[in-house]
């Protein structure tokens, strides 16, 4: 079924794609011509002048839903009752050893000794700020739409009223302060070693979210998907320990501060940065089986952990939040088979809280990465078992339990080192634990078999293209690019993006959130910063991935219920400040920020785009 789906629809889309390659000259163009030019002489006078355009700024609220019962309430909902309290930050850490409360398991003592064994070098380093910044007024003179290109969408469509458009950014990626009131280390700490740019100041928004939401609403954002830190919360991560009362306030705060400026906020509840614990210093750089990275998912506590984590956000902030997200593209730092499995138990385990227990109201899901795998050859039958074989481990590994009900890919069962089927009872449990299908879908990539056979790689754990077995290349059957290159993996390929969107909805059958989609311009942090700001190839990317989003739901049919830009700002690509994926650019000096041409061109694109309200 899957495969029939996808080799039809791809199918229809090369057929179109050679259709237009042949056919020439003025049968492509939507336009009359006149039979001959006439030639005339006029005054002449300067009428090519700017014509001044404002962002429109978001309303002050009058409202505020609520989408499940507040803390006191929802406490009650708890099998177990947690208790609080607080820590001091990083500065202490240094003379901890004679701290006086060495008997408390959840102590200073105790929560200084986590950063003083994760033996990071120079983690006290400060920025510029040391508490909460109150915000400011945007000025109007920042808020001048830019020039339009002269090239841009054609389509004739509107969003549907309930879309969902927002930006997002992720917790390690932005806040900085990283051993301030109370958190602990997460792997991210451990992760970056050498010379590269640790998470240990990034864009300070722990101390400027004011600010930065602010210059959000005055933009006309309605949406902002952020991440909780984990560590944050739970110092010292597992189920039973005390939760940090400074961690709740701030987020408290922040959402506090997203409803007041009219925005709705999008949280995930784990973006990377797994607490330290789960994983040992020595395995943090393990290869993995699966995945890129070893996020501790497989530890035998993590599924407890997670969920009682879980339980704690939605005790705390449920009421005010419409859209959750348990796990961002949980494939990368999966590790193992293990690390899969405990990540869909841990998933449901919240989901069924969210909604059985606390009857809320919201919608909770799981947002997934997966360049979308595209036949080098449509017509080759083992090239388009091989992009079947691609998604199918990418994606159908989360998404068969957990949309369909069905059991693991037997691509996943019959490649993986110690798989294990979901017995009937697990599968009814998992069954129908998401509310929509969240896919990071920045861009595609073009599949073809493994030298030798996909069966073949799959019995060889030590072939390099094992478990995928597939290869990934970027380059189409003629030699050409799939699309206009950025600074890294991603193309601009907005019509694989439309088929990428029938594929999935038409195989899970669940509504779609383009949950992150975005593009690091080539060469950007090199270029002066008016030629930053004038990010002609981004505007390019996200206004031609929007207009295929409504082709997608008016042409295809497909029940695409939002879509959320990355990032927000320019921020820690996990070691890396070059790969720029901001639409607005940050001064790395003086942490100012700076909105991008794109961004505006963005919001324009939706603004213009909208039925009535």
């Amino acid at each position: 079924m899957k495969a029939y789906i996808f080799y039809a629809s791809l199918a229809a889309f090369v057929t179109a794609q050679e259709v237009y390659i042949t056919t020439t000259g003025p049968s492509t163009r939507q336009c009359t011509q006149a039979t001959s030019p006439t030639y005339f002489f006029q005054p002449f006078s300067y009428t090519l002048n700017d014509t001044v355009r404002y962002a429109t700024s978001l309303p002050t609220p009058t409202t505020t839903r609520t989408y499940a019962p507040g803390y006191d309430e929802a406490t009650k909902h708890l099998s177990t009752q947690f208790s609080t309290s607080t820590w001091g930050s990083w500065i202490p850490v240094i003379t901890a050893i004679s701290a006086t409360d060495t008997a408390d398991p959840y102590g200073q003592a105790s929560w200084s000794s986590m950063w003083l064994q994760a033996s990071l070098e120079d983690y006290t380093s400060i920025g510029i700020y040391s508490t909460t910044v109150s915000p400011t007024p945007v000025p109007s003179s920042e808020l001048v739409l830019p020039p339009r290109d002269y090239f841009g969408p054609t389509d004739c469509y509107d969003f549907p009223e309930d879309f969902v458009f927002g930006v997002a950014g992720s917790a390690a990626q932005i806040e900085g302060a990283i051993g301030i009131d109370g958190r602990s280390p997460s792997l991210q700490e451990k992760m970056i070693t050498g010379s590269e740019p640790k998470d240990y100041i990034t864009n300070e928004n722990y101390f400027l979210y004011k600010q930065d939401i602010q210059r959000l609403a005055a933009m006309g954002v309605p949406y902002y998907s952020f991440s909780i830190s984990w560590t944050r919360i739970l110092p010292f991560a597992l189920s039973g320990t005390t939760v940090n009362q400074q961690g709740i306030d701030h987020y408290n705060d922040l959402i506090t501060t997203i409803l007041d400026a009219g925005m709705q906020p999008v949280v995930t509840m784990l973006h990377f940065d797994s607490p330290l614990v789960f994983v040992a210093s020595d395995n943090i750089t393990a290869t993995p089986v699966i995945g890129n990275n070893n996020g501790g998912y497989q530890n035998e506590t993590f599924v407890d952990a997670f969920a009682n984590y879980g339980k704690v956000l939605l005790t705390h902030f449920a009421d005010r939040v419409p859209i959750w997200v348990t796990f961002n593209e949980p494939l990368l730092y999966a590790f193992n088979f293990q690390g899969f499995d405990n990540v869909i138990h841990a998933h449901a385990q919240v989901y069924r809280f969210y909604h059985d227990e606390l009857k809320g109201t919201g919608k909770m899901g799981l947002k997934f990465n997966d360049n979308f795998g595209v036949p080098k050859d449509p017509k080759n039958e083992s090239h388009v078992e091989s992009a079947n074989r691609f998604q199918e481990m990418q994606l159908g590994f989360f998404a068969n339990p957990i949309f369909l009900g069905e059991q693991y890919p037997d691509s996943i069962l019959n490649t993986l080192p110690g798989t294990k089927p979901l017995n009937s009872s697990e599968l009814a449990y998992i069954n129908g634990t998401s509310d929509f299908f969240g896919i990071d879908a920045y861009t595609a990539t073009v599949v073809s078999p493994a030298d030798g056979g996909i069966e073949s790689c799959a019995k060889n754990s030590s072939n390099s293209l094992f478990p995928y077995c597939v290869k990934q290349e970027t380059t189409n059957i003629y030699g050409w690019d799939i699309g206009y290159r950025s600074y890294s993996y991603v193309y601009i390929t907005p019509t694989y993006l439309r088929e990428y969107l029938l594929y999935i909805y038409n195989t899970w059958r669940h509504p779609i959130i383009l949950s992150e989609f975005g593009y690091p311009v080539y060469g950007e942090a090199d270029k002066d910063l008016t030629d930053q700001l004038f990010d002609s190839p981004r505007s390019v990317y996200y206004l031609s991935f929007m207009s295929e989003v409504l082709k997608s739901i008016y042409q295809d049919g497909v029940h695409v219920i939002g879509a959320l830009a990355w990032s927000f700002m320019d921020n820690w690509e996990f070691g890396d400040y070059s790969a720029q994926f901001g639409i607005q650019k940050v001064n790395r000096t003086t942490q100012e920020r700076y909105f991008k041409k794109s961004f505006f061109d963005l919001v324009d694109f939706v603004k213009t785009r909208q039925t009535t309200r």
